[in-house]
């Protein structure tokens, strides 16, 4: 009865789930309902999975429109149908091309044209499976219509959309947005009818009761539908299952490479490691879990013969077969990774392998995945849903009502009275809150890929966006669900600078003698690294180099690797908030302190003190503590970290957690106190496994900028920086004595350079300047260094904008001039030659040469150009102030202060904002003294408030010296932004004369 039903997956026109749709089939008793959202299938999946509990037989079909005019309705008579309308839909969503007239010639699905459509194109012959669709609105029209002699293919076709008024206006403010203009503005032809809403039964059947055989067509039809996913525990994984061409094959293959592995990986195979791999192999194989294996194993065969750098992590890390086929480099043998982690026969999804590439070398690690797994269509990349959240909600639905720009501002802020909004802001504000959490628009997971036996068509339509490869339209829980199991393939910048600097070394330093960087083992062992981790010298290596974990490096102590995968873990918000990180420091360094650990906390994980600090730990309380079986524990550990679907699964399994611990004899004390530490912390702490890829990835750039730490800084600037901004890589590369030059017309490339250890800043850091320029500076100066202003000029046509850009960053400096007399000459001689950057000059024009003054360049104005043309100085930012510092108080200092309060000035690095338990913000601040070096502070929300930060720039701070753990931070009392000097580009004040002309570094003279 009801064959033509929209969910808000008709993205911006629909304005119901596609639950709420099946609670009003219910409530309208129908034993058959379609979804047939407007040119998607984002529904159908959850759809047909949620039917059965409201005992509905579940149909899908699509609405094929162009723009919002309806063509047909195609409804699946199976699974082959949806296949067959997922491949229509996707053929011309990927070519973006309109829908003709009509439709193919399905095979297992049924069509049905509106009846206005039939009579626009005087369409009289209708195969076996096409139909005509009568709204309501249409009854009345078809007693004068011919068409009412094709009793046989007359149905009732009814399009639903709203359940209300309230859902046609949102309906309406969705089509503004989608058409970006005025609601006043939106045309008819653009919105749907009022009257598409879900009339009762005895409604619909009153309206065709002098053509009750519409009613048995309708009936008729939808009883020849079906489809059919199985969505239960016991599901098949619709994976792709073999690689080799049979299970038996693919498993004999697994069985070899980890026979050829295990030489590589262990120098002594012990017995222990055979049952380990074993046990692990018997278990992949009953799983039917060999083909997730293979696949990526063949994924990193082909990263490795292109010599592209990569990281295996996620659970899969607890595998000993990952580790032998090389997936991953953390041996789960040295780490006692726990297995059940990894997989158990409680668990129906495949374990993860989060695979990460350079970004540079992800999209051609993709482009092959599609080639190799997907010439049958079987491969594509994991859609999400962008939602409506309430700020970027009140921005549309503002800007559809005509609210200027400065009122919507104040109601996406959260800035006003609401006492003194006026009618429009108030309908703003109440449909922003209808429109939050709904789908906005179809977009890409971050990593996932999915490939799977059957073509993916079968279960989903696909989009085409930007990347360039297939996409499906539903997300990651979906996939689950139905057994579609993600390959994650992401792009990680801490890959491409260790590989970036190992090539830098090699140029650089030809005589040098590399290690293979994949064997971190012998890393792990070298005191110099280990030193250099225990005094947090970090900075610009992977996961180590932010205030936070520079600040627990130095609190426990760090000095090998185990106690940097513990780290890598209890940094992570869970764990700091649930009190563990603290008392893990407390623990480690103070034995008499690990005796009040719970005995059986202790004896489930002796190795870090009885502290939950993994993922993992969740699983080992839970089955050795509270006696759930592993797949209970499994459910705990996936509730925790959000994924998961039933929370009366996860409430089951926490009652009986409770239960079975006072059965045994636990006081609700402890038995609360843990449950407390499991609920605050499992979502946000890592797998072990997952830790230790990490770590490993540590110790790669860790042995970088110990032994290569110039190299390992260019490498970190050129590939965009890491938790800092560029200017503390340059910071830091200066103070491991490197000397550091602006661009140089003949010396610098595009990115930043190193000779020796001078390290050339590269023309992409010049804000303003054109990419194209850049180019054509590399490519002409392949011909011949540039030997003066006027060579430059005649050889490289550019704007005098883009050439002002160079001179001022003084970039000319080689031909011994000063950058103000080339700014004279340059624009005399821009204002007299027309410049056509098409085409080379083939005669060379004089301009008469002047005699100019000498001028006066001083340190102040090389500074202010470099801060406007580089967003940063390479001189010693304290010569801008307007005052000197009032004392020269260094950090190296503060520990003879200890609980005093001092005076210290500092240039702000970052700050960073959190939330005490109360809701109050607070900071962590981190500055460079005047010597350059590491200044911590901490702002609590009293003081944060009263002396906030005001961005950029040198802070004259009042605080109180502290020591925690040995860690020594200032708890600030008072901060001020000191003024800077005058810009003396600008300033007819200004003696010239006043500063010294050699340049100063942070406590270096060059």
């Amino acid at each position: 009865m009801y064959l033509n039903n929209h969910s808000y997956y008709s993205l911006r026109y629909g304005t119901i789930s596609e639950v709420e749709l099946l609670a009003m089939a219910q409530e309208n008793e129908c034993e058959y309902f379609p979804i047939t959202d407007i040119n998607n299938t984002s529904a159908c999946l959850n759809f047909v999975r949620k039917a059965a509990s409201y005992n509905i037989k579940p149909i899908v079909g699509i609405d094929f429109r162009n723009n919002i005019e309806q063509y047909y309705v195609c409804l699946a008579k199976s699974n082959e149908g949806f296949l067959e309308l997922n491949e229509f839909l996707s053929a011309h969503l990927h070519k973006q091309q309109p829908f003709p007239d009509y439709a193919p010639k399905f095979k297992d699905s049924f069509i049905i044209y509106p009846f206005e459509r039939v009579l626009a194109l005087e369409k009289t012959s209708f195969s076996t499976n096409e139909f005509i669709g009568i709204g309501l609105a249409d009854i009345n029209k078809l007693r004068f219509s011919k068409l009412r002699e094709f009793t046989d293919k007359l149905v009732i076709l009814h399009p639903v959309t709203f359940r209300n008024k309230r859902d046609y206006n949102t309906h309406r403010l969705l089509r503004a947005i989608d058409a970006n203009m005025l609601l006043s503005k939106l045309p008819e032809s653009q919105q749907a009818k009022p009257e598409h809403i879900m009339h009762s039964r005895e409604i619909v059947e009153n309206t065709f009761s002098d053509y009750p055989y519409i009613i048995t067509n309708t009936n008729r039809l939808v009883e020849q539908c079906s489809i059919e996913f199985n969505f239960s525990k016991s599901r098949d994984n619709q994976n792709l299952k073999t690689v080799f061409g049979t299970t038996n094959a693919d498993y004999e293959k697994l069985v070899a490479l980890c026979k050829l592995g295990l030489p590589k990986r262990y120098d002594l195979i012990t017995d222990a490691i055979r049952r380990r791999l074993d046990k692990e192999l018997s278990l992949i194989k009953q799983q039917r879990f060999v083909s997730f294996f293979l696949i990526n194993w063949k994924i990193i065969q082909y990263a490795k013969s292109n010599d592209y750098y990569y990281v295996g992590r996620g659970s899969g890390a607890n595998s000993i077969v990952a580790y032998l086929l090389e997936i991953t480099d953390v041996d789960p043998i040295e780490l006692d990774l726990y297995f059940e982690r990894f997989m158990n026969l409680y668990r129906a999804n495949p374990p993860d392998f989060d695979i990460d590439f350079s970004t540079w070398d992800r999209e051609d690690v993709t482009r092959f995945i599609f080639e190799e797994f997907g010439q049958k269509g079987q491969a594509a990349l994991l859609g999400a849903y962008v939602t409506f959240k309430h700020s970027g909600a009140v921005r549309e639905l503002g800007k559809v009502f005509g609210l200027p720009k400065h009122e919507i501002d104040k109601l996406s802020d959260g800035r006003y009275n609401p006492n003194q909004l006026d009618k429009l802001s108030k309908l703003v504000l109440q449909y922003a809150k209808y429109l939050h959490g709904r789908p906005n628009y179809l977009s890409i997971h971050a990593a996932g890929i999915l490939i799977s036996e059957k073509p993916i068509h079968y279960f989903s339509a696909t989009h085409l966006p930007p990347k360039g490869f297939p996409t499906v339209q539903f997300d990651m829980h979906i996939a689950e669900d139905v057994g579609l199991y993600k390959f994650d393939i992401l792009g990680q910048r801490g890959l491409g600078k260790i590989k970036d600097a190992i090539t830098i070394v090699r140029e650089n330093q030809p005589t040098a003698k590399l290690p293979n960087i994949h064997n971190a083992k012998p890393f792990f062992v070298d005191s110099n690294i280990n030193a250099m981790i225990e005094r947090a010298d970090c900075i610009g290596c992977f996961y180590v180099e932010s205030p936070a974990m520079r600040m627990l490096l130095k609190k426990l102590g760090v000095r090998d690797y185990l106690t940097l995968v513990a780290a890598s873990s209890i940094i992570r918000p869970g764990v700091a908030k649930s009190g563990m990180m603290r008392e893990y420091i407390l623990r480690h360094k103070n034995p008499e302190r690990r005796k009040q650990a719970h005995p059986v906390l202790w004896d489930i994980m002796p190795d870090t003190y009885g502290v939950m600090v993994y993922q993992e730990d969740v699983i080992k309380v839970a089955h050795h503590y509270a006696g759930l079986d592993l797949g209970e524990a499994d459910v705990l550990r996936r509730g925790m970290s959000g994924k998961y679907r039933s929370r009366e699964e996860f409430q089951a399994v926490k009652n009986k957690f409770i239960d079975n611990c006072r059965v045994k004899g636990e006081t609700d004390e402890v038995i609360f106190e843990v449950w407390r530490q499991i609920e605050s912390f499992a979502g946000y702490a890592f797998a072990k496994g997952h830790s230790a890829s990490y770590a490993v990835e540590s110790y790669q750039s860790l042995f970088l900028k110990c032994y290569y730490p110039l190299e390992y800084m260019v490498a970190t600037i050129n590939n965009g920086g890491g938790f800092y901004r560029v200017e503390t890589y340059v910071h830091e590369a200066r103070m491991k004595k490197a000397t550091i030059h602006a661009p140089c017309i003949n010396t610098s490339c595009i990115e930043t350079i190193i000779k020796g250890k001078e390290i050339y800043l590269g023309f992409q850091h010049l804000q303003g300047f054109e990419k194209r320029n850049m180019l054509k500076i590399m490519n002409i100066r392949c011909d011949g260094l540039f030997v003066s202003l006027d060579d430059f000029m005649e050889r490289v046509p550019m704007s005098i904008e883009q050439l002002d850009i160079l001179i001022r960053i003084n970039a000319f400096r080689c031909f011994g001039k000063d950058k103000r007399s080339l700014l004279w000459e340059a624009h005399f001689k821009c204002n007299h030659i027309v410049i056509n950057e098409l085409q080379q000059q083939l005669f060379k024009l004089h301009t008469k040469n002047f005699a100019l003054p000498e001028f006066t360049i001083t340190n102040l104005e090389n500074a202010f150009d470099q801060l406007e043309l580089l967003n940063f100085t390479l001189y010693n930012p304290f010569i801008l102030l307007k005052d000197p510092p009032s004392n020269g108080l260094l950090c190296s200092q503060l520990a003879t202060y200890l609980n005093k309060v001092v005076v210290i000035y500092g240039y702000l690095v970052t700050a960073k904002n959190t939330s005490t338990s109360k809701g109050d913000r607070m900071f962590f601040g981190t500055f460079f003294d005047q010597k350059g070096q590491w200044l911590d502070t901490v702002h609590f929300p009293p003081v944060a408030k009263k002396y906030p930060f005001r961005g950029k720039g040198i802070y004259r701070i009042t605080g109180k010296v502290v020591s925690e753990f040995d860690f020594l931070t200032i708890e600030v009392i008072k901060q001020e932004r000191m003024p800077y000097i005058s810009d003396p580009r600008f300033d007819t004040t200004y003696n010239r004369k006043e500063l010294p002309s050699e340049p100063k570094s942070f406590g270096l003279l060059r």
